[in-house]
């Protein structure tokens, strides 16, 4: 079969191969999501005369709804959106901070050694509202009520129950009863996770939009922007706020082995606002790549391709041993400055011109070498932490606070990260882009609101309790994220967006990804659908924190005799199944006559684009 598509160069080309699914092309615009019913909400707004903001803030209300497992209300969405109207980009900081009664001393005097993941202690103020109604304010054109309508129908009328939510629910059905009963109360039928195909409705979950809507109507009066703020307002300042606070004042139990209620106040809810911020750029092989500052993992991406710059990746071969190998070593130098030096800019000072500067980049190519390295070696950008950076999170949260070894309790059964991520694309026929990753707020690590039908996010766990170090815990600090949305322009024209849920692997399988459309000539979803692998060698960014230096996951389609000359090289390979990592998906800009194509990885199943 032939299919006509883009490749890595922006031109357009004849690629012959079977691919999993079609590129999708249209001129008026692009929605890819982790769902197919929110994919479809969003094309609906960009049909009803919306741009590609509204049509993503579309899109993500109904992804927290339908992939609660994975996201929601409660949680964050880091954002990168390129303004046709202004040819530039910005970066949208959906990132709720941290209480202000959440402090150091109070870990110390707790005897706590690691935030935990779940429980109320590592909820930050939720960001998606505030997030999506600063963007449609600042580049949008519809009405929040507009913009929520679809996800409002889908609570109320419901959506049918897929595998995967299904076995979530079920995995849970014990802890929904006993331990979050008001998690049970909405997602549990008789005590039973739904069937695959029933209906499932959130009616709470409906009625908390409603009421943005209501304060929205009341406020129309004053112009489009005043309403919207109205909305805003209604969450953070005024009914939704004081219903989660008074929800979160009764302890609930958590990783620590004890039980502990909320330290969030009104005050952290309505002082937060989300901001408008410039995102940190690298230009690479003429493309101009663009990624969210230190609060999140973003710059990871950019000092990867800074070392690879100097390799001839092309000549290696796709995923043979040598490319894989350099991949993987470069990762582990990048992510071993993420450990030293990324945190909340407004709080730690971290040297990125040095960190993304060619020189730098040289003197640390220089340390990957023909063995796999099994040491945490960040660089000396400067004067700072570095010497910080360490494999075991909680025994350098131990010394930092003066905790004795064995101070806290070890970690609960089953009290890890239980959550995931997704991923939204849309690009409209004006050239205005939108990447966005919605997380947090998971089912499975705090226990849904009461009567508004979702719980609260569990961000802070990836703070760290050693003063010291960036990325530690402070009144109203943002928490560095993995989330990592991606965007690209050429020449200052819009290129390309994408992303995908995945933990600290989101900036390892979306790099290969974007080597494979630019070294390999590969279509979009060939390179969507490409094997990848990740390095887990550094400290986890989630409870419990674990580090496995040296090691390496590989999905199962990688050839067996690459891995087999990647262990020989000194790696630890841990084969994982055929298509397990990651649900990575792209939209392309600027195919002749205007063209925008879009393509999502088959992983997961429920994932889809639509062009229009």
């Amino acid at each position: 079969m032939t299919i006509t598509t883009y490749l890595g160069d922006g031109s357009v080309g004849a690629r012959r191969g079977f691919t999993t699914r079609p590129v999708v092309m249209g001129r008026r615009g692009v929605v890819a999501t982790g769902h197919y019913l929110a994919t479809a909400a969003g094309f609906r707004i960009m049909e009803q005369g919306g741009n590609a903001v509204d049509a993503a803030a579309a899109a993500c209300f109904c992804l927290n709804l339908l992939e609660p497992q994975s996201n929601g209300v409660g949680g964050e969405v880091p954002t990168l959106v390129y303004a046709a109207g202004e040819g530039k980009v910005h970066a949208l900081s959906g990132m709720g901070w941290s209480p202000q009664a959440f402090t150091l001393d109070w870990c110390r005097q707790h005897g706590l050694d690691l935030i935990p993941g779940d429980g109320y202690l590592p909820a930050c103020v939720p960001a998606v509202v505030g997030t999506w109604a600063l963007a449609l304010a600042r580049f949008g054109r519809l009405s929040f009520g507009e913009v929520v309508q679809p996800a409002i129908e889908l609570a109320e009328n419901g959506y049918p129950v897929y595998q995967s939510l299904h076995d979530s629910l079920r995995s849970n059905q014990a802890k929904f009863t006993e331990q979050y009963p008001s998690t049970g109360e909405v997602y549990l039928t008789s005590g039973r996770a739904p069937a695959v195909g029933a209906l499932h409705r959130n009616p709470d979950w409906a009625e908390t939009l409603r009421i943005l809507c209501r304060a929205e109507r009341a406020a129309a009066g004053r112009g489009r922007v005043a309403g919207i703020e109205a909305a805003r307002d209604a969450f953070y300042k005024g009914e939704i706020a004081e219903r989660i606070l008074d929800f979160i004042r009764a302890p609930v139990s958590d990783a620590s082995g004890r039980a502990h209620a909320a330290l969030l106040s009104y005050e952290d809810f309505a002082a937060w606002e989300a901001q408008v911020e410039d995102p940190l750029s690298l230009t690479y092989h003429g493309l101009d790549v663009h990624k969210c500052s230190g609060w999140t993992q973003g710059p990871v991406f950019l000092q990867q391709l800074a070392l690879l710059e100097g390799f001839d990746l092309a000549a290696m071969g796709h995923n043979s041993a040598d490319y894989l190998h350099t991949l993987i070593e470069c990762a582990k130098l990048a992510f071993a400055d993420r450990e030293a030096w990324y945190g909340d800019p407004r709080f730690d000072d971290a040297p990125y011109e040095r960190l993304l500067s060619k020189a730098y980049a040289d003197e640390r190519r220089a340390l990957v070498g023909g063995r796999a390295s099994r040491r945490l070696r960040p660089g000396g950008a400067g004067a700072g932490p570095t010497a910080a950076a360490a494999f075991d999170v909680a025994a350098d949260n131990r010394r930092a606070l003066g905790l004795a070894d064995g101070a806290a309790p070890a970690p609960a059964a089953g009290s890890a990260h239980l959550g995931d991520t997704t991923h939204l694309d849309v690009v409209d026929w004006e050239g205005t882009m939108v990447a966005a990753t919605p997380s947090g707020g998971w089912l499975g690590t705090s226990p849904v609101v009461r009567g508004l039908g979702f719980p609260l996010g569990t961000r802070g766990q990836m703070f760290y309790l050693n003063p010291a170090r960036p990325n530690a815990l402070a009144p109203r600090k943002r928490p560095r994220a993995t989330l990592t949305p991606s965007l690209v322009t050429r020449g200052g024209r819009p290129h390309m967006v994408f992303g995908t849920p995945g933990g600290d692997g989101q900036d390892q399988w979306t790099l290969q990804f974007f080597l494979n459309a630019v070294h390999f000539g590969m279509n979009l979803q060939e390179a969507l659908d490409a094997p990848t692998v990740h390095s887990v060698h550094f400290p986890s960014s989630f409870y419990p924190r674990a580090a496995y230096p040296g090691r390496v996951v590989a999905e199962g389609r990688v050839d067996p005799n690459v891995l087999a000359e990647l262990e020989r090289r000194g790696h630890e390979v841990d084969v994982t199944a055929d298509w397990a990592n990651g649900k990575p998906m792209a939209v392309q800009f600027g195919g002749e006559g205007g063209v925008i194509a879009g393509a999502v990885s088959a992983k997961g199943t429920i994932g889809h684009a639509l062009a229009w």
